[in-house]
């Protein structure tokens, strides 16, 4: 599992983001959208919070799948999100949010203008709170309204994949029993979906009416991706008091090792993730973290060995094959293996574009001599990150050494008419 530090802080895990795929891929089909997995993002945040935004992509905080009971919980925020993304919910508060703006404006204006006609403050001083509080009320009662259309949503979309809005219920349940017992500060899922006791009632009155019983499918693999987050995210010490060395179910195994590898006791967690291995052979996730292990304590041919064995078992996870690329690149690798992660690097590259990705094919084509694909790959990279007006001085120089390679010059302009946008704009603002 790695984090990859944004605007706001994301997490990237293989194991996370299949499930999370599994859940919501039938979802998105039932309310009528494409599903794209480089669209559902992981933010690194312990608060109970999932939200859209423009161009449908959806954000799940790692406070709302960890805390979440079960995974039929997981699943109804999801279907309520896809209902925001359904209902134009996006570009619609966004206008909302301009109606607003003017209305402030013009309640300052007619303030002072009361002002003026009385000569006395406390009249513009009245209009104006008089005309902000009757916005804001009109804003959550707006809110509101599209929490309860995104309700509706939900449970026609949970209806269409046979699932029963019981999650669902219990979620917003929790959400406002949170908001209640914290006092004056709201939670943040609650100040970004207000809630009231009608959406409750329809909620309660949609689970009796369901034909659909609660499943627990999925809970087992999701107790196992709870128990690796909270184990990531929180302090060893957290991790032995929720997953206690007497608990030996495999979620708690699972914790265990990841706790006893931060506190840098190896032999231990070796030892579990062992047990794990040797219970579930086949599970690329158990040799993805003993990959990972043994790579950030600086074993890297072993940690080479088990990526190797992790993306046998699942070769198409850009993740797997961009760890084990990087595994492979500090061992001294042979024309062979080079020419191999190349080729691996390149399929990571077009499944989910990473800067990481660019860097270390950047990095395997100058290992092979290959400067006009290193420089390219390196323009790749910039691009990733940002830096657009560099990307474009290494595309000029990767011209330079591409001449004669038509293929190449292609991928060259194609990434140039891409980058070149992006600058402009960069420029500007």
């Amino acid at each position: 599992m790695s984090n990859n530090a944004q605007a706001i802080s994301l997490i990237s895990d293989e194991e996370t983001e299949l499930f999370l795929q599994k859940i919501t891929a039938p979802i998105f089909k039932a309310a009528g959208l494409p599903y794209n997995r480089n669209k559902v993002f992981i933010v690194n945040d312990d608060t109970l919070n999932a939200f859209v935004s423009d161009g449908n992509y959806l954000f799940i905080n790692t406070g709302t799948i960890v805390a979440a009971d079960d995974a039929e919980e997981l699943s109804g925020v999801i279907a309520h999100e896809t209902g925001h993304i359904t209902g134009g919910h996006i570009i619609t508060q966004k206008i909302k949010a301009q109606e607003m703006q003017r209305v402030s404006l013009a309640s300052m204006i007619l303030a002072g203008g009361a002002a003026a006609a009385s000569g006395d403050g406390n009249v513009a001083m009245a209009v104006a709170l008089g005309s902000q509080s009757s916005m804001m009320t009109n804003y959550f009662r707006y809110r509101t309204e599209q929490e309860r259309s995104a309700d509706e949503s939900a449970v026609t979309f949970l209806k269409k994949t046979q699932q029963s809005p019981t999650g669902l219920y219990r979620f917003m349940k929790k959400i406002n029993h949170d908001n209640e017992m914290s006092g004056v500060e709201e939670t943040p899922y609650f100040r970004t979906h207000p809630m009231n006791q009608e959406r409750l009632k329809f909620l309660e009155k949609a689970v009796k009416e369901s034909p659909y019983p609660a499943n627990k499918a999925h809970q087992e693999e999701f107790s196992r991706i709870q128990a690796k987050l909270f184990a990531f995210l929180s302090e060893p010490k957290e991790t032995f008091r929720k997953y206690p060395l007497q608990n030996t179910s495999v979620a708690a195994q699972y914790a265990q090792a990841i706790a006893f590898y931060k506190l840098l006791n190896m032999n231990q967690a070796i030892r579990l993730i062992n047990g794990l291995i040797a219970k579930e052979p086949d599970n690329p996730f158990f040799h993805e973290l003993k990959a990972q292990m043994y790579m950030e304590t600086g074993n890297v041919n072993q940690a080479k060995t088990e990526y190797q064995k992790a993306l046998k078992l699942l070769p198409t996870a850009a993740s797997l094959q961009i760890s084990l690329a990087q595994a492979t690149l500090e061992t001294e690798p042979t024309p062979a293996e080079l020419k191999n992660i190349i080729n691996i690097l390149n399929k990571a590259n077009i499944s989910q574009p990473s800067s990481m990705g660019w860097m270390l094919l950047s990095r395997a084509y100058g290992m092979q001599g290959n400067r006009a694909y290193s420089t390219y790959a390196a323009a790749g990279y910039s691009s990733a990150i940002g830096e657009y007006k560099t990307a474009l001085k290494q595309l000029d120089a990767a011209k330079e050494y591409a001449k004669g390679n038509p293929a190449l010059l292609l991928k060259i302009a194609d990434l140039e008419n891409r980058i070149k946008p992006l600058s402009e704009r960069q420029r500007r603002y």
